[in-house]
């Protein structure tokens, strides 16, 4: 289980290891963006550097809040409630936050009690 907290806005923000080729892992804080339904993970080009994920997909178009943007799609390892995971991750210069979409909500389960201070995500079993 990962718990998670509230931003200033409300946000739910949860920490996940990103794990590097070379399997440095970092610790970053990633915003749930339940809004974000076609992929697991984006984060900012400028992460990708010390990361060092190998390419899959070179410039796909989608359509984003602030409108159609392009994103590379790379190989990405994670550590999410314990477990290490393989996932497609977008990545572009316009990512101001790392993000995690709602495709994790279709694996974890995702409790929200804001009055009681309570966020958790857990990878439910099948």
């Amino acid at each position: 289980m990962i718990a998670g907290s509230f931003g200033n806005n409300g946000e739910l923000l949860f920490e996940i290891e990103l794990v590097a080729a070379n399997n440095d892992k970092f610790s970053v804080e990633a915003l749930l963006d339940t809004g974000f339904t076609d992929g697991w993970l984006a984060i900012n080009t400028q992460d990708l550097e010390v990361l060092e994920w190998s390419l899959m997909t070179a410039q796909i178009e989608m359509q984003t809040a602030r409108g159609k943007a392009r994103f590379d799609i790379y190989e990405g390892k994670l550590i999410i409630d314990g477990t290490e995971i393989m996932i497609p991750v977008h990545v572009g210069d316009e990512i101001p936050d790392t993000i995690i979409g709602s495709l994790w909500l279709d694996i974890m389960q995702l409790v929200v009690n804001k009055p009681k201070g309570i966020l958790t995500l857990e990878i439910v079993d099948k």
